[in-house]
């Protein structure tokens, strides 16, 4: 039986070098990598040897017969992938059906290429996976900087807690953290948020003070604000960033054990408006059933979720079921929770319509079989949950004195307001500027080529600081690959040069 991969996958491809076949597709080297939710094995092709299971940072790769329950679609879903493909003729007694790329070398170290001394702002996967790169690859020392006072960025404060999966690719980065040309520097702020700093959690270093100190410096600080509604009441207690809830139930050192307040909320009706996958977990954990909460919550947290009031979540969407952000997988996984009900607001009859016209691959097709309500027609009945879909419901405002009370909502009927106790915005992140380093209001990013930071030689940028917020943590890998390939290329070419080997480098921080 062949292998298949499942809602897990973070698309960083350690699979297809591992594949002997070629059966897992799109590769880096294909157009349209990076643009798929994730990765697939073609049934076809695969030889059952299990070496992407072997590889695979995230546990997403299971032989497909054990594939039971909410993942039982999975084996079906990597063949759909295929469907209507005409695999090449393999060679006589080979599974070959794909093709190989050339074989490049895309990267070539000198044999005089300088020891240089890196430093790596940022222990998130954007960060890791240029630490990765770095050891394995060049003969770098490198010295990995973090604002706070324990490594892990995206993957310890970002992945919901009941993605163990997801979460597990922090242990495959934990163990450069030993390796002898690493040293660790946690709890130091490198410059300081030219607008919004919260402050150092420990000691704190200029980003011109870093520069002087190592030969390059590459910055992974990801894009830590959230984005705003724009709309009036924003200021109002009751509203909260996606980062705090989602900092909030996975423990993150700066935000407070009661800053989400689920056990007082009144009406019992949390509103999360965004339809992304962040907006999915931030539901499914605040809808979750007490008895079946699962994963690494801190204790605080999970008391008080255990005590929480909230028996309905409403996700509102500015547009239709076709364009909701959230990927096939995460929302099957919510489709198939028995814990709960998950149901699609009724209120405009486009939602419908758009539904039931969709064909089988249209991203509207997934809410085929979901059942349909209107929302302020029919309450949660008994002791189940619920997680509302809707549609075509832009926010216009929050509503009340001293906190919020409501949220009012367009739609085809006019402007109507539901009641909530808990508002939260889910509609993506933004990069925060850094005193010393240039700045692109407009993208939120610093603004760079290929990695390099414009008009500062030995600077660079990686993840959603460089690019923009977007992509799963996978895309972090080529990524990092670019802009180290970078870093090589000005090695190379003497832009940047080693400097005399400080004393005690190795010493642990």
């Amino acid at each position: 039986m062949p292998y298949a991969i499942t809602q897990l996958c973070c698309t960083d491809a350690s699979c297809v070098t591992a594949c002997p076949v070629n059966c897992i597709h799109p590769t880096p080297d294909e157009p349209d990598f990076g643009t798929t939710d994730m990765l697939y094995v073609d049934p076809r092709t695969c030889i059952d040897c299990g070496a992407c299971a072997e590889v695979c940072p995230v546990d997403a790769v299971f032989p497909a017969e054990v594939l039971t329950g909410a993942l039982a679609d999975y084996p079906a879903i990597n063949a759909e992938h295929f469907a209507g493909t005409e695999p090449a003729a393999p060679p006589e007694g080979s599974p070959l059906f794909h093709a190989w790329g050339p074989v490049r070398f895309d990267r070539v170290l000198p044999a005089d290429f300088p020891t240089l001394d890196v430093a790596v702002v940022g222990s998130g996967p954007a960060g890791m996976y240029t630490v990765q790169d770095l050891l394995l690859h060049t003969t770098a020392r490198v010295t990995l900087y973090d604002r706070l006072p324990v490594a892990g960025g995206l993957v310890r404060f970002g992945v919901a807690p009941d993605h163990a999966g997801t979460k597990g690719i922090g242990e495959s980065f934990a163990r450069y953290h030993d390796h002898h040309r690493l040293r660790m520097r946690l709890g130091v702020e490198v410059g300081s948020a030219v607008s919004g700093a919260s402050g150092a959690t420990g000691s704190s270093i200029t980003v011109d003070e870093l520069a002087r100190r190592h030969d390059a410096v590459i910055y992974a600080v990801g894009a830590p604000t959230a984005r705003t509604l724009g709309v009036p009441g924003e200021d109002l207690p009751g509203h909260l960033a996606s980062t705090t809830v989602v900092g909030w139930y996975n423990g993150h050192p700066e935000i407070d054990a009661g800053a989400v307040p689920v056990d007082t909320v009144d009406p019992a009706r949390a509103v999360v408006v965004g339809t992304g996958n962040v907006a999915l977990d931030i539901a499914r954990i605040l809808a979750a059933d007490p008895a079946r909460l699962a994963g690494s919550f801190a204790p605080e947290v999970r008391e008080r979720l255990r005590a929480s009031r909230v028996r309905e979540v409403v996700l509102l969407a500015r547009r239709g079921p076709e364009h909701a952000a959230y990927t096939r997988g995460e929302l099957l996984a919510l489709l198939r929770r028995d814990d709960l009900d998950v149901v699609v607001d009724d209120h405009d009859p486009r939602v419908g319509a758009t539904v039931d016209a969709a064909g089988p691959r249209d991203h509207a097709a997934l809410l085929q079989g979901v059942p349909r309500v209107r929302v302020d027609d029919v309450p949660p009945s008994g002791d189940r949950r619920r997680i509302v879909l809707r549609f075509h419901a832009p926010p216009e405002a929050l509503v009340g004195d001293d906190r919020v009370t409501a949220i009012r909502v367009g739609g085809p009927e006019g402007s109507a307001e539901l009641a909530t106790g808990l508002v939260v915005r889910a509609i993506g992140h933004r990069g925060r500027p850094l005193a010393g380093l240039p700045f692109d209001e407009e993208t939120g990013t610093v603004p760079n080529r290929a990695g390099r930071v414009d008009g500062r030689a030995g600077t660079y940028v990686v993840g959603w600081i460089k690019r923009g917020p977007g992509g799963g943590i996978g895309t972090n890998r080529r990524d990092a690959a670019e802009t180290v390939a970078a870093l090589v290329e000005d090695g190379r070419e003497h832009r940047i040069g080693a400097r005399p080997r400080r004393r005690g480098f190795l010493r642990r921080a």
